[in-house]
């Protein structure tokens, strides 16, 4: 996720898996780092994304419902996390909720919510391959 560096989870106590505790210990490229606090905002929430993609690879899940978890990213590591997502998408179903143009992109539809009239919502869907092709009739 980070484009190189490296990771690791350590078990706390690795003699009694049921109440043991996690490590993270985390270097991304060309950056020393000995406390997990002097990360940037978006590095943890990048490092946090990557540990629940460590727990996907793991053990898949046939659901996942990401709710805003790359909000706090630059538009580079949006990306990434939405290409990244897309390798999962063969073994689970995602629901991601997201105002970020580069995780929608990478969706095979998308909802959102409109209200024309007050106190009236109405749903909408568009399936992203059948917009891509309306656009390029056009």
């Amino acid at each position: 996720m980070f484009g190189g560096g490296h990771a690791r989870l350590i078990l706390t106590d690795p003699e009694d898996l049921l109440t043991s505790g996690v490590d993270i210990d985390v270097q991304p490229p060309g950056k020393r780092v000995k406390n997990i606090q002097t990360f940037s905002g978006g590095e943890k929430a990048l490092i946090a994304i990557s540990v629940l993609f460590a727990i996907l690879k793991a053990r898949t899940m046939p659901l996942c419902i990401f709710d805003e978890v790359e909000a706090a990213l630059d538009q580079a590591n949006v990306e990434r996390f939405a290409r990244y997502l897309s390798k999962f998408k063969e073994d689970s179903q995602f629901i991601v909720v997201t105002h970020r143009p580069g995780t929608m992109e990478q969706c095979d539809d998308l909802y959102g919510v409109t209200m024309q009239k007050d106190g009236v919502s109405t749903i909408l869907k568009v399936r992203l391959e059948d917009a891509r092709e309306m656009a390029a009739s056009a």
